[in-house]
């Protein structure tokens, strides 16, 4: 059996339409209950979501769902993705589960899970869930229904966690950080973080109302930081995306650093203080060849994945290495949480700002990246444009045409409904040239 409701980070889509019905999410609640069922007296699951409007409507029916089959549920409100992974374990809770689309537009939903260890499920064991929703969840008996409670100081217990992996020897002040928190789910908890750590904190994206997360902010949309940035003459900005499970940094002058700069910073400090296990980076396939080629030249290896911040933390845990991520601002370190932690990030690139005495800018641009370009192709569903004879040729003369000068990665996404056209090479043009003819062949085959 193959997954199909399961994406490459959960079940995401268009709120209101399948799979992203309250009806659905009431079922896999149930089917997710019996899964993570235990022999044990009491069976426990934390439930986080961002801002979205529908948030309300899915973490009511995923409550219904994981109590018909007996679990208690505790609500933890609007939370980033990674304190949903901490406070899953901290909590000793059996599963987590987080309603987010991350950097997705607000029409848009998802529901993540984490196991009682705190780390997203295995394939397998989304299979499984799959497989208990399909064939029909066996219901608790009716003195067996589990409850419902709200917990009203989850925010502050990752607060201090949060802060707990900054050293306590340092603090942020004199430093003023433009804080873009995409109007979503970390626009309580970051600015809280940073400005009891003694920065002055300029909040962007911080008045959430259902409809605005992600929208013209955050980490995929950086513009409006780097204005304020500018404006207010701050030493760096910090973008977080709707989860907070990704990171953009920008230096003083609003110039911006992707996951690929920040992963290239923290191994090679992490390396001279001996803190990088197996002397080892993960990264996905979409990070540059400059990082790469600068990694070998600082004595770090670099092991790829396939696309999915999920994939990179298998490789991690699977061969013991702490540091990994994608060029996205995905930066998962082991060490401090079990998933991406875009806060996390930020604060080590800060730790580096106070402890050399830098700025931003000399600390933002590790390498030179290799010319690379990523285009998105949208298709209609039930549409399988990479299939297309005509796509398939203009990938084959793409190749062709860089002669081993360069490298070429379409794939479909997991989480939209788009085509991923990426390629690099060290001749701008030609690269140009060449992700252009394989765009408008996937556009006439849609």
């Amino acid at each position: 059996m193959t997954r199909s409701l399961f994406g490459t980070d959960g079940v995401r889509g268009r709120t209101n339409s399948f799979p992203m019905t309250a009806e659905l999410a009431m079922k896999l609640g149930a089917a997710a209950g019996r899964y993570f069922r235990r022999d044990k007296q009491e069976h426990r699951v934390v439930i986080g979501k961002d801002t979205r409007l529908s948030g309300y409507m899915l973490e009511n029916a995923l409550t219904a769902g994981f109590t018909s089959t007996g679990m208690n549920v505790l609500l933890l409100g609007p939370m980033p993705t990674p304190a949903i992974g901490y406070l899953t374990h901290s909590m000793r809770a059996d599963v987590g589960v987080m309603i987010s689309a991350s950097h997705n537009p607000a029409y848009d939903n998802g529901i993540k899970f984490f196991g009682p260890n705190g780390f997203k499920l295995s394939d397998e064991a989304e299979i499984e869930i799959e497989r208990i929703l399909n064939d029909g969840v066996t219901l608790a008996a009716p003195e067996n229904i589990g409850r419902a409670k709200r917990i009203d100081d989850a925010l502050g217990r990752y607060v201090e966690y949060a802060k707990t992996t900054f050293p306590n020897k340092l603090r942020l002040d004199g430093l003023r950080v433009v804080l873009d928190c995409a109007n979503g789910a970390a626009y309580k908890a970051a600015p809280a973080v940073l400005w009891e750590l003694g920065a002055e904190v300029v909040p962007v994206g911080v008045n959430p109302n259902g409809r605005n997360i992600n929208d013209g902010c955050g980490s995929t949309d950086t513009a409006l930081a780097a204005a304020k940035v500018r404006e207010t003459r701050a030493n760096l900005g910090i973008c977080l995306d709707g989860d907070a499970d990704r990171v953009i940094i920008l230096d003083e002058n609003g110039i911006p650093a992707d996951g690929d700069q920040i992963m290239a910073l923290i191994a090679s400090i992490w390396k001279r203080d001996g803190a990088l296990a197996g002397d080892t980076l993960v990264a996905t396939v979409m990070s540059n060849l400059g990082l790469e080629k600068y990694l070998s030249g600082q004595g770090i290896a670099l092991e790829r994945t396939a696309v999915g911040d999920r994939y990179v933390v298998e490789k991690m845990r699977d061969k013991g290495f702490n540091l990994g991520g994608e060029q996205s601002g995905h930066i998962v370190m082991t060490d401090y949480a079990t998933t991406g932690d875009g806060l996390i990030a930020a604060l080590q690139f800060l730790r580096a700002m106070v402890e050399s005495g830098k700025k931003a800018s000399d600390l933002a641009r590790v390498f030179e990246p290799v010319p690379q370009i990523l285009r998105n192709v949208r298709f209609s569903e039930g549409q399988t444009p990479l299939d297309s004879d005509c796509v398939q040729q203009a990938i084959a003369d793409g190749e062709k045409s860089l002669n081993g000068d360069g490298r070429l990665l379409i794939r479909k996404s997991g989480t939209e409904p788009l085509i991923r056209v990426m390629g690099e090479a060290t001749d701008q043009a030609l690269l140009d040239e060449v992700i252009t003819s394989i765009c408008s062949a996937v556009e006439t085959a849609c």
